[in-house]
C-alpha cells in the first residue's frame, strides 16, 4: 500500500491540514494519509507544545470519520528531536509492506536541503509538495511532484491565540478537537 506521511506538531491540528491530506489521498495515488505527530520539531521552538499524547489526541478525534486517514505517534518512540529520515527508517522497518511518501508544503522546499540526510529522503521515498502562501521554492526532479491544491493559509498559532483571548476557532478546527481543546483548558 502507497502511504503519505504528513508530519507535523498539530498544535492543534486544523481544517487545513485535514483538507491537504483529503486532497493527497483523493488526487494522487496515496491509499492512506498518515499523521506523524511530532514531538519536536528540530527546527521549530517548543516552548508553545502541548504535551505530544494530547496533540496525538486530538489528531486522532480530528481524522476519526475517516478511513483512510491515520495518526501515529512512531516520533514518541525515538530520541528527540526526531529527524524524519530515523522516522521514515523506522516506519519502513516495522512497516515493511507499505511504500512511504513525504507531504510537504511548498515553503519546505526553501529549506528541505537542510534536512538531515535530505538527499536520502528524496532518491528512496520521494516528495508530494503541496503549495503554501508566500514563497515556493520549485525543484525539478522526478522524484517531487507537485500536487494542486488550494492556498490554506491558516495558522496554529492563530488558532492558539484566539482560544487564549477567549475567541471562537469554531470553523477553524474539526469540533471534537475543540471539545478537547476546552474540556481539558489547553492553550489558555
Amino acid at each position: 500500500m502507497k502511504i503519505g506521511l504528513f508530519f507535523g506538531s498539530f498544535n492543534p491540528i486544523h481544517i487545513g491540514h485535514l483538507i491537504i491530506a483529503d486532497i493527497m489521498q483523493d488526487q494522487t495515488d496515496l491509499e492512506e494519509v498518515w499523521f506523524v505527530v511530532s514531538p519536536q520539531n528540530p527546527m521549530k521552538s517548543s516552548k508553545s507544545l502541548l504535551h505530544e499524547f494530547d496533540r496525538l489526541r486530538m489528531v486522532e478525534l480530528a481524522i476519526a470519520d475517516n478511513f483512510k486517514f491515520r495518526a501515529v505517534d512512531a516520533e514518541f518512540h525515538m530520541p528527540k528531536p526526531s529527524y524524519t529520515i530515523d522516522t521514515l527508517a523506522y516506519l519502513t522497518d516495522k512497516y515493511p509492506q507499505h511504500q512511504f511518501k513525504l507531504i510537504i508544503g511548498g515553503d519546505n522546499l526553501n529549506h528541505f536541503h537542510k534536512w538531515k540526510n535530505s538527499g536520502e529522503i528524496l532518491s528512496q521515498f520521494g516528495l508530494f509538495v503541496y503549495p503554501r502562501p508566500g514563497k515556493n521554492k520549485r525543484v525539478e526532479d522526478p522524484n517531487i511532484r507537485y500536487i494542486d491544491a488550494p492556498l490554506i493559509d491558516i495558522s496554529a498559532t492563530f488558532i492558539r491565540d484566539t482560544i487564549r483571548k477567549g475567541g471562537s476557532t469554531r470553523y477553524l478546527m474539526p469540533q471534537d478537537a475543540l471539545d478537547y481543546i476546552r474540556d481539558k483548558k489547553l492553550y489558555q
